[in-house]
This record gives C-alpha cells, structure tokens and sequence, in this order.
C-alpha cells in the first residue's frame, strides 16, 4: 500500500475560497436536500470550495458500524481511519436503516443568484485521496446480477488498496481471491459519484436513483477538470456533493466501485437562463464537459428507455448548439458517438452519450 497522507478533518491541503468539513449535525446520509432546507454555507457565483465527501463503506450496519474495527480487520490502524467516518458511524444520524440509501452527503451550498432556469456549473478542480484504500461491495440482492450474487450472504465487500505503479501512478490493487497473492491492478480515477442540486418542495429525495437534479449520476467522467451542468430547481440551487469514488467501470455491476472518501474542490458557476439556451438549448437533466466531449445523458428504471432519452437529448443538443436538423443529428450521433451506459444498478440506471466537439467545432 501506497503511503499517501490520511487526511484528517481540517484545514490542510484546502485550496477553495471556503472549507466546507462532513460535520455529523450537517451531513445527509442516505437522503438529497431539498427546497426546504437551509444552506450550511453561502457563496458568491464563481468560488470554489473545498469539501470533504465521507464514503459509505466501512460506516454501514453489514459492515458493523464501526469503521475502526471494520479496517482494523484489513490491516488498517486507528490513525488511517478518519475520525469524520468514526463520528458519523458513532452517532444518533436520523438515517432510518433498510429506508433510506447509504451515501453521505455533504451540503447543501447556496449559490446567490441561482434561480430556476438557470444552470449550475459544478467545475471538478481538485480531487484529492484522503486515505490510500478503499472498498467495493456486492450486497442484498442488488448490482447486475440480483438473484445471483452476492454468493456470501447479504453482503460481500472486498477491501482494495492504492498502491504505486513504477512510473509513479497511482493504481488501485484487490485480490483475485480470498487470502490469493495475485491481485488485479487497475488505474485510478477519482470522481464524486453524487453531484446535485435541491429539487423543489419539502420532501428529501432517496440517495439511490438520480434524476433530472443529478445526484447520484455516477458518470466516471467526472475527474478533474471536468464540469457538471444542472438544471436549477430552487432559488440558490442549493448544492451538494458525494460518494467519492477512487475507480469505477461503466456500468458499476457489482453494485459500488472502488468506494474512497475524498477532498473535492468544486467551483460553482450560475450560467445564465437565457446563456444556457444559446449554449445548449433547454437542457432537462444532467450535462458533462470534458476537455473533449460534450456528454448529455438519459435516465429510467428501463435500460432500453435510458438510452432512447439518452438519444433524444443528444439530438436536442446537437439541433440547439450546431444547428443540426434531427434526422442528420441522428445521423451524426449513429456513425460517431458512443453510448455508455453511467450505471445499472442505482434503481434507475444512467446512459450518456459522448459528442466529440472537435467534430463540430473544427
């Protein structure tokens, strides 16, 4: 295992314009905020913050509760455990067990000027490791192949560790097999699986399935220097990030990756209602930008639905953006874009679509 720093609560290794810890009486866990809560913090358009995101792993009732005890078993020390996981795991939470989802949540962030209409521009700048391991879990039923595994039980978990490749990169290592020597090793890249904003009214949405507001979108494209556009559902927005992930395959058919608490530093930016139109039309649900690719997405409980919204959207995208008329967008999308499915396993599962700017712009 690589001897990366643990980091601890606090105010080391903080670049953004504001600090924003996972304080127990502040975080959600296994629910999204909505219109009905209040800020913990309030920032101008343009800042960025530096958040501490907590995984599930280690915290959860099939893993004991007890994160010291439950990474003891894997070799872990009590100063490699973060004490934020520990009091979180130790207190009276009103997360309501087999209700509820399992991801913690850090926010809600108010953005002035955010207004319903507008988009909120979630820029990754900064993800850095807390600690140099992580987990990935099979449990209840869930993942790909529900009915089939987990084959141990309720729960199956196997403990992945960072280590050091010879070039210098981190990489992410488990073995092949219980108490086995050969391991599988794997790149890293670390992304926030939960992205959101607050959707309208007084009723907290479940963690699991996202939706038009984003949450739990789980698109490894989110690394570093990549944004997220979301369409504002409430004054503020009202923002929230987590379950940071270190590595993860499109589709996550397991049910979680290689789970991995993180120190995020996200700038939030309100791009105009009228902007946003001349951008990228009227956008109904999340968008990414990478350095190469425009990437709208599509959502449902049915895989096949999730990639025909999926299709549309990129097709309202492309008519919005490059004046495409729909039959050559279809065209276009079919001959040069790729279509990865986000996730299947979070209730409803997640496609998105690749769009090559360089394609259109060059």
């Amino acid at each position: 295992m690589t001897q990366l720093p643990v980091l601890q609560p606090g105010p080391s290794e903080v670049t953004g314009d504001h600090y924003l810890p996972a304080r127990v009486d502040e975080v959600y866990w296994g629910r999204l905020p909505c219109e009905a809560d209040s800020p913990v913090l309030t920032i101008e358009s343009g800042e960025t913050v530096t958040i501490d995101t907590l995984s599930h792993e280690g915290v959860l009732e099939d893993q004991g509760r007890d994160p010291v005890a439950f990474f003891a078993g894997h070799g872990i020390a009590r100063d490699g455990v973060l004490d934020d996981a520990v009091a979180l795991a130790a207190s009276d939470h009103s997360r309501v067990v087999g209700v509820d989802g399992p991801h913690v949540v850090t926010g809600p962030i108010a953005v002035r000027g955010a207004r319903p209409g507008d988009l909120l521009v979630m820029e990754v700048v900064e993800l850095l490791p807390r600690v140099p391991y992580g987990v990935v879990s099979n449990r209840h039923g869930r993942g790909a192949l529900p009915g089939e595994f987990p084959l141990q039980g309720e729960a199956f978990s196997v403990f992945a560790s960072v280590v050091e490749r010879a070039d210098g990169r981190l990489a992410g290592s488990l073995p092949v097999a219980p108490a086995s020597q050969k391991r599988a090793v794997f790149d890293l890249a670390p992304f926030l699986g939960v992205m959101g904003v607050a959707v309208a009214g007084d009723s907290r949405p479940h963690s699991v399935p996202p939706g038009a507001f984003g949450g739990n979108i789980d698109i490894k494209l989110l690394v570093e220097g990549a944004k997220l556009y979301l369409p504002v559902q409430v004054d503020g927005a009202l923002a929230y990030v987590g379950d940071p992930h270190f590595a993860q395959g499109d589709g996550e058919v397991a049910l979680t990756a290689m789970e991995a608490s993180l120190r995020a530093t996200v700038r939030f930016t309100v791009l105009r209602e009228d902007e946003a139109i001349a951008q990228f039309g009227r956008l109904t649900g999340p968008m990414v930008e990478t350095e190469e690719f425009l990437v709208p997405t599509g959502m449902d409980e049915d895989l096949d639905e999730a990639v025909k919204n999926c299709v549309r959207a990129a097709i309202d995208l492309l008519e919005a953006r490059w004046g495409f008329d729909r039959s050559h967008a279809l065209a276009y999308l079919s001959a040069a874009t790729d279509f990865d499915i986000s996730q299947v396993v979070d209730i409803v599962k997640g496609v998105h679509a690749k769009i090559r700017v360089a394609d259109l712009d060059g």
